[in-house]
């Protein structure tokens, strides 16, 4: 039997639904295309990193936090000495921002938020400098280290609970009672002591106002005040006075003749002292001349002994003194 060759009304629904929706994917593929500049043309940078965690091939690079290409390949270099190139990255950016990425600008690599993806950012060049080509190597600058973060977070946090398990074994003692804030917190006695003392000062305070006793007379009164003021001023006359080179003190402050005579005196006593210890003139051989002292020693003796004799007899020695004329 053979076949009609016109089309049904419900062939031309199909046909038109499917063409429809190719249309719908084609128009949905062109605008993700051009969110993620799929159709965009792009040149190649280079990257080194000691290590790309959380970094993916066709991970994104930003430019100034903008979505500017993706990182088209990740390699490993052969192991050398030097550890902060362990990784080649390949980048892969849009060829509208190569005025943007110049020779001072840097890569690094950051998190999407505290825990999202990671991606590389790249921050714009000044014109001082040249932009990149295709194929140059873009300068990394140091990242934070999240994980160090959040090892440090760990410890604080271990920190705080033991504070808080401190604090809880703290705040039980003070309501057992004990220590001193435990018995202000629960002695009734020792409220009713602090009450009472705080009644006395408040006694003492106003009896202090009331200008009562010797401090309330110093608050208030002010003839200590006056005699003491005078008393300064006494003081400092009598400092003027001395500074003024004027009667005994001020002479022996400021002038220096008492000083030079008394130099000079002890300059002749040293010397003589050094005569007589010298045993030079009559002085230094009395005093360093044991013959000279027998002798003195000796004359003296015999002169006591005439003048006792005298006394004795004086007419003995008085004979032919006296002449009878």
């Amino acid at each position: 039997m053979k076949r009609s060759s016109f089309i049904t009304w419900d062939q031309l629904k199909v046909g038109a639904m499917i063409i429809v929706a190719a249309l719908i994917m084609a128009l949905a593929f062109y605008k993700l295309g051009k969110a993620a500049n799929l159709f965009a043309s792009r040149y190649t940078l280079i990257a080194y990193l000691p290590n790309a965690n959380g970094l993916r091939e066709g991970g994104t690079v930003m430019v100034a936090g903008q979505l500017a290409g993706t990182v088209k390949k990740i390699d490993f270099l052969p192991v050398d000495y030097d550890t902060t190139k362990n990784l080649r990255l390949t980048l892969q950016l849009d060829e509208a921002l190569h005025e943007q990425v110049r020779q001072d600008s840097k890569a690094r690599l950051r998190t999407m938020g505290l825990l999202g993806d990671k991606v590389i950012d790249i921050s714009p060049g000044t014109p001082k400098f040249q932009p990149l080509k295709d194929g140059s190597v873009i300068t990394v600058a140091p990242t934070l280290d999240y994980e160090a973060v959040l090892a440090q977070a760990a410890g604080a946090v271990g920190d705080v609970v033991s504070l808080t398990h401190d604090m809880k074994t703290l705040t039980s003692g003070i309501v057992r009672g004990e220590g001193t804030l435990g018995q202000l917190v629960t002695n009734k006695a020792l409220y009713d002591q602090l009450v009472s003392t705080l009644g006395r000062t408040n006694s003492m305070l106003a009896r202090v106002q009331n200008s009562q006793g010797t401090i309330g007379k110093l608050l208030d009164d002010p003839t200590m005040y006056n005699h003491m003021v005078a008393v300064i001023g006494s003081t400092d006359s009598l400092v003027r006075a001395m500074n003024s080179n004027k009667g005994t003190v001020g002479k022996l402050l400021h002038d220096d003749s008492l000083y030079t005579s008394l130099v000079g005196i002890t300059h002749g006593a040293d010397s003589l002292m050094k005569m007589l210890t010298s045993g030079q003139g009559m002085a230094g051989k009395m005093l360093t001349d044991q013959t000279l002292y027998d002798q003195l020693n000796k004359l003296v003796t015999d002169l006591s002994a005439m003048l006792a004799d005298i006394r004795k007899d004086p007419r003995r020695y008085m004979k032919g003194i006296i002449k009878i004329f």
